[in-house]
């Protein structure tokens, strides 16, 4: 009988735990999402993937991507949501293979990195607080046109996928991208399109117009262009959210309920009041503090507090919890309370900064930048045009970019905020915050005849690192002479809200200048890169479920206010291009060679090229049929590199000598064996024997 019908998985509720069963009711769902451009979305469901708690397949163009969500029926014993989301690209959705030596696919690569974070932002904020039960979202990617890009659809097939299963969750979410050609905001533009845009933004929003997550790039863009295509993408994602809330109502699990930690006793909540309330309001009032000194003044009361209630059969990470409760709600009660932050700024307040460039001698060029105790140290190398970051297959195809000629790297070592931790690859979190940086950079950055590369390592952190990498590197760009359109700067900007009656925000603090602990008791942070004049790139992580769009027009306006003044401060350290000549700097000639003597420069299999890059570093790469780059890492290497180059063109060409032919040799020396001779002017020596020599007399002139 099984093989006569379809087999479904459900759950059903048995003794608060859930078991799997068999159904053989179908329950395969499709809807279409209208765009005012006329592009369509697809959403479809019940086809694949029925053994996981949710699964959508979206569908934008010819672009196909598969969400599947499976979440544990047994609570985690971690006091977060332990949410891992997975998107992974497949070669063959393009009809590609791999190009790695086991041509298949390997870890996941940058994009899939960033991606799987921009669909974890757009989902996180939107579960239970106490929904602390192991989730996993896997988006594979089933089909691609390069046409249209793949990072919305699975957004919106996660959404879906969420929406649809029993997993609780206050979705759902839809997401939109934009661009601007010709000061026209473009819904779901191509790839294409894109190309030719001055903005590339993702707008993620909820029912109600709430924005829940925010990231993009831009040329420069005006802060009223930016806000135009928020709105539209606001407005464009409520389709979805539409779309998706008819498929969850037709379609749709029952959400399952889940198990809800036995609160504290009250007695043991208001003896932790009681214990610590007024030593953390003077902790917090203390400006003098600063972040080790603050941390180690909460961490020692926590101690003691605990300490006090051992006797109590509260297990002690509970206990925990209830104190950092406690602190997280007196830190936003002061900041309504006495409009002050914790460290003495206004809401608007920069905290002080400083610059300082050229740093070391031998670097293309350096600087630091130092806001409050957050520090970065940014390098700058050149290198030649065979040094740029190469691309993926599926990335060539979704984006168009073949290599990367600028890029920046960002590092954050453990030592950054006095820890002890692994040395290593970067994780996800730096790919983030170095792609972010990139993005702020990259439009005020000209083309360069060289490959660029940026090293930004934070060795200090409270805040905002990867907007002070925006910084550090504006100024070390600056240092190693590169003509930038317009020095850059960014800024974090935090929230610190009262929940009304119905549960959304009623009263707000934004906060100019995160800091750390701002950040981690707030509710956003809302990263804003540019120059005076506009916005490069945009990164909102927000942590409750949606924002008003009011509050986040107030906040970029804010991020601008701000970064405009980052940037005054900035042109005091330095305000155009270094003029001083390093010597370390590269160079780059054309060389131009006749046809008939291009095997002498090259030498036999390219031996000449390889034996330069190998002794002085200097490479030459063929332009046309004539033409040659030459790359030197100093002038001093590109002078030997020419002495070398003219010796090999000029030299005699070697003749060649004919096996039986009768020739006149030139006896250059004479031996008991026999005599060296040469053949023709620059010939090594050869022996010729005496048993090779004419037995009759021999005449030597």
């Amino acid at each position: 009988m099984l093989l006569k019908h379809r087999l479904l998985l459900s759950k059903i509720r048995i003794n608060k735990k859930y078991r799997k069963q068999f159904s053989t009711q179908t329950n395969v769902a499709e809807i279409e999402v209208p765009f005012s451009n006329g592009t369509q979305l697809k959403l479809s469901s019940g086809r694949y993937a029925r053994f996981a708690d949710g699964a959508c397949v979206a569908t934008l163009g010819n672009t196909s991507v598969l969400s599947t969500v499976v979440s544990k029926a047994k609570q985690s014993s971690a006091s977060f949501l332990p949410l891992v989301v997975d998107y992974r690209q497949k070669a063959a959705a393009a009809g590609r293979i791999p190009t790695n030596f086991l041509r298949k696919e390997l870890g996941p690569t940058e994009r899939e990195i960033l991606t799987s974070r921009l669909i974890d932002r757009s989902l996180r904020p939107l579960f239970p607080q106490n929904y602390y039960y192991d989730t996993q979202i896997v988006c594979n990617m089933l089909a691609v046109d390069g046409t249209n890009l793949p990072e919305t659809t699975a957004i919106n097939a996660a959404s879906a996928a969420l929406a649809l299963s029993d997993v609780p969750w206050s979705g759902p979410v839809g997401a939109v991208r934009l661009g601007q050609i010709d000061n026209e905001i473009i819904v779901n533009p191509t790839r294409r399109e894109l190309e030719q845009s001055s903005l590339n933004l993702v707008v993620t929003a909820a029912a109600t117009n709430l924005v829940v997550m925010l990231e993009g790039n831009a040329k420069d863009i005006l802060q009223q262009d930016l806000l135009k295509a928020i709105k539209l993408g606001t407005k464009e994602a409520q389709h979805i959210v539409r779309s998706i809330e008819k498929l969850q109502k037709d379609h749709g699990k029952t959400k399952r309920e889940f198990e809800v930690p036995n609160p504290i006793n009250q007695s043991v909540i208001d003896s932790i009041k009681t214990l610590s309330n007024m030593k953390i309001r003077e902790i917090l009032s203390d400006f003098s503090h600063d972040k080790i000194s603050r941390d180690n003044a909460v961490s020692d009361l926590r101690q003691i507090v605990l300490n006090q209630l051992r006797d109590t059969e509260v297990d002690v990470g509970k206990l925990q919890e209830c104190f950092n409760s406690n602190l997280k709600q007196i830190f936003r009660d002061l900041i309504f309370e006495t409009e002050v932050r914790c460290d003495g700024r206004t809401f608007d307040e920069l905290r002080n900064i400083s610059c300082e460039v050229s740093l070391y001698e031998p670097l293309h060029g350096s600087a630091l930048f130092q806001r409050g105790q957050t520090q970065v140290l940014c390098t700058v190398a050149f290198d030649s045009p065979e040094s740029a970051l190469k691309m993926d297959p599926l990335t060539m195809i979704t984006s168009g970019i073949k290599e990367k000629s600028f890029f920046l790297h960002y590092e954050f070592p453990s030592y950054a905020t006095g820890e002890v931790g692994r040395t290593g690859p970067a994780g996800r979190r730096e790919m983030g915050h170095g792609a972010l940086a990139e993005r702020g950079l990259l439009p005020v950055v000209p083309q360069h005849p060289c490959t660029v590369r940026l090293t930004a390592e934070v060795l200090e952190s409270n805040g905002s690192s990867s907007m002070a990498s925006v910084c550090a590197g504006s100024l070390a760009l600056l240092d190693a002479g590169v003509e930038l359109l317009s020095p850059a700067a960014g800024v974090a900007i935090g929230l610190v809200s009262k929940p009304d009656e119905k549960g959304h925000i009623g009263d707000y603090r934004i906060l100019t200048d995160l800091l750390g602990i701002e950040d981690y008791m707030g509710d956003m942070d809302f990263k804003v890169a540019g120059t005076k004049k506009g916005i490069t790139a945009v990164q909102a992580d927000i942590k409750i479920a949606g924002l008003p769009l009011k509050v986040v027009m107030e906040s970029i306006q804010k991020a601008c206010d701000a970064k405009s003044r980052i940037i005054d401060i900035m042109n005091k350290c330095i305000d155009k291009p270094s003029q001083k000549n390093k010597e370390n700097m590269p160079v780059m000639e054309e060389l131009e060679v006749d046809a008939h003597k291009r095997s002498k420069l090259l030498g036999i299999g390219g031996i000449n090229l390889k034996k330069l890059y190998v002794e002085t570093g200097v490479q030459i790469s063929p332009i046309d049929e004539c033409k040659y780059s030459v790359f030197a890492p100093s002038q001093a290497a590109m002078d030997e590199a020419r002495v070398r180059i003219n010796n090999w063109v000029s030299a005699e060409r070697t003749p060649e000598l004919e096996f039986g032919a009768i020739y006149t040799a030139k006896v250059v020396e004479v031996r008991e064996i026999g005599v060296l001779v040469t053949l023709y002017s620059g010939m090594s020596p050869a022996l010729l024997h005496n048993t090779q020599l004419d037995h009759r007399k021999v005449i030597f002139y």
